[in-house]
């Protein structure tokens, strides 16, 4: 079961309270179908950083915000990784 992503959280919410719908944000990026936002949005995969910046600026939203919610989205899935391979090498 996939954990609560805050990069996934944060991108939703901000998108919502632009009043984009998934399609505006692909259309504004250059992007061909939603279904890339939609991953974004559901943690399936993590927006390019240049991509990163564009959001920033259709959601009103600092680059040092991004890079904090990033960072410590970042820091979430590595923890949860290393505490995955720990749990499994003991069971060895």
């Amino acid at each position: 079961m996939r954990q609560k992503n805050m990069l996934a959280d944060f991108l939703k919410t901000k998108r919502v309270a632009a009043g984009l719908s998934q399609r505006d944000v692909s259309d504004k990026l250059g992007y061909s179908t939603p279904q890339f936002i939609s991953n974004w949005e559901r943690g399936v995969s993590h927006p390019p950083i240049n991509a990163l910046k564009k959001l920033g600026e259709l959601y009103k939203v600092s680059a040092e915000d991004l890079f904090e919610v990033t960072l410590n989205a970042t820091i979430q899935e590595v923890t949860q990784d290393l505490r995955r391979k720990f749990a499994s090498s003991k069971a060895r």
